[in-house]
């Protein structure tokens, strides 16, 4: 194991939050937000507040920190060589102290778990429990050998999208009411879409997969058929969507929700007839909303088509599942 350097207090304390890995925690708010508002329970009470705010805490900084913690302390040897600032490469944290991060997250993780599951009526409480050691297990599968999800490119996505879509808007309705079948509903297209992103997510390493022999889907099938694959998984649940929006008797999400779901369609044409440069036209739009960075980041022109996609896609349906989300709320619950 390497030695940790002699750093003072606050730095190694900025050490175990970096290896939490903050800007992912995002990741789950849409989920439990939505499934929150979805419920039809949620009020601005201290209790429904709080309720909220422990929930946001276990799949946030403790259930995504764990499995970010997790991913460093299993890649440590491979960031030695494409991440030397990372805190373990580095030597900020020794292995051990790495060590001693994700047990305590994932400690942390299950006693929030437990004190949050106490609050709710007994089954309810129990599908809480249950979501939670799921999501651990599947975090530490994901990073950890032998299995190690990560590797095997037809279950490292479905991992993450279950992890951080289906899971989040399940247990955000849960907290408050009995699952709806709504969310339910809502939780699987989440979950389906986000699959096919981090499909395309790929683009960006492309170059260092084929080098390290690494099967990304783009590296077995190619930039055009990894869109064919990866667009038919977005583009079914958000057709399903735009039916339910019909079937539960929300005519203007029906019509909002098709009118977007062409917008998407049309991107996507061009980003499939143009794999490299499709809809560049939208770079100005990019840079006056202050997302150049963000699409500037990557060198791998694919992946940057992809970002480019990735603002009108996203923009799209998370607007879509929140205005829906108040729709079902209205619903009467079963």
């Amino acid at each position: 194991m390497n030695r940790p350097a002699h750093l003072p207090f606050f730095e190694k304390v900025k050490a175990h939050l970096e290896l939490l890995d903050p800007i992912t925690w995002v990741g789950v708010l849409q989920g439990i937000v939505c499934g929150a508002i979805a419920s039809g329970a949620l009020t601005m009470s201290w209790e429904s507040i709080g309720r909220f705010g422990l929930l946001t805490l276990l799949f946030g900084p403790l259930g995504t920190g764990f499995s970010q913690s997790l991913n460093d302390y299993f890649d440590r040897d491979l960031d030695r060589i494409n991440e030397p600032t990372r805190p373990i490469p580095s030597g900020r944290l020794s292995e051990r102290e790495a060590l001693i991060n994700w047990l305590t997250v994932g400690a942390l993780a299950i006693v929030v778990s437990i004190i949050l599951s106490l609050q709710l009526e007994p089954t309810r409480g129990r599908i809480l429990l249950g979501l939670t050691a799921f999501g651990l297990v599947l975090g530490y599968i994901y990073s950890a050998p032998p299995i190690k999800l990560k590797t095997n490119v037809l279950l490292s996505a479905p991992a993450v999208g279950i992890g951080y879509s289906l899971i989040t808007w399940i247990a955000g309705n849960i907290i408050y009411s009995d699952l709806r079948p709504e969310v339910l509903a809502m939780a699987i297209i989440n979950a389906l879409v986000a699959i096919g992103l981090i499909f395309l997510n790929d683009f960006k390493s492309i170059e260092g997969d084929k080098a390290k022999g690494l099967k990304s889907l783009p590296v077995m099938i190619g930039v055009r058929s990894t869109y064919l694959v990866s667009f038919l998984i977005i583009d079914l649940p958000l057709i399903w969507f735009v039916y339910l929006m019909k079937a539960w008797g929300f005519e203007f999400m029906f019509y909002f929700s098709l009118l977007s779901l062409a917008i998407i369609i049309v991107m996507q044409i061009l980003l499939y007839r143009d794999p490299e440069d499709g809809a560049r036209a939208l770079d100005i739009a990019v840079q006056q909303t202050g997302l150049r960075n963000v699409v500037g980041k990557s060198e791998a022109k694919a992946h940057r088509s992809y970002l480019r996609y990735l603002v009108v896609n996203n923009g799209l349906y998370v607007l879509n599942v929140i205005v829906a989300s108040f729709f079902i709320a209205q619903k009467p619950l079963a």
